[in-house]
C-alpha cells in the first residue's frame, strides 16, 4: 500500500513538474499519510478561499516556516493553482510538493 501511494504521488507530480525527487515525496508522505488517507482532506480546492488560507497558514507558515509577505504567499499558491489548472481533483501531496518548490523550501522535506 505504501509503495502504491508513493508511486501514485510521484506519477501525479511528474504530470505537473516533469521530474520528482522521490526522497522528498517519501518524507512528505511520512508527514501527510493520514491526510492523504481521508477523502475530505486529500484534495486541495483552488476555488475555495478558506481552503487556500488554510494552506497558507498550516503549510507555508507553520510547516515550511515561510516568512514572506501574505501577498507573496498568495502569489505562490496562485502559481501552483495555475500549474494544476487542468486537473479537477488536485492532490494535496502534489500541491504541497509544488508549493514547497515555489517557495524554495524543499529542504524542509530532505
Amino acid at each position: 500500500m505504501a509503495t502504491e501511494m508513493m508511486q501514485k504521488c510521484c506519477d501525479d507530480i511528474k504530470k505537473h513538474n516533469g521530474s520528482v525527487d522521490e526522497g522528498m515525496v517519501a518524507n512528505m508522505l511520512k508527514s501527510y499519510r493520514l491526510v492523504m488517507s481521508k477523502a475530505d482532506t486529500r484534495l486541495v480546492a483552488c476555488g475555495d478561499v478558506n481552503e487556500l488560507e488554510t494552506v497558507k497558514k498550516n503549510f507555508l507558515k507553520k510547516k515550511l516556516g515561510c516568512t514572506d509577505s501574505d501577498d507573496r504567499m498568495d502569489a505562490m499558491i496562485a502559481a501552483v493553482c495555475d500549474k494544476m489548472k487542468g486537473t479537477n481533483q488536485k492532490s494535496r501531496m502534489t500541491f504541497y510538493y509544488l508549493l514547497a518548490h515555489e517557495a524554495g523550501m524543499q529542504h524542509v522535506f530532505k
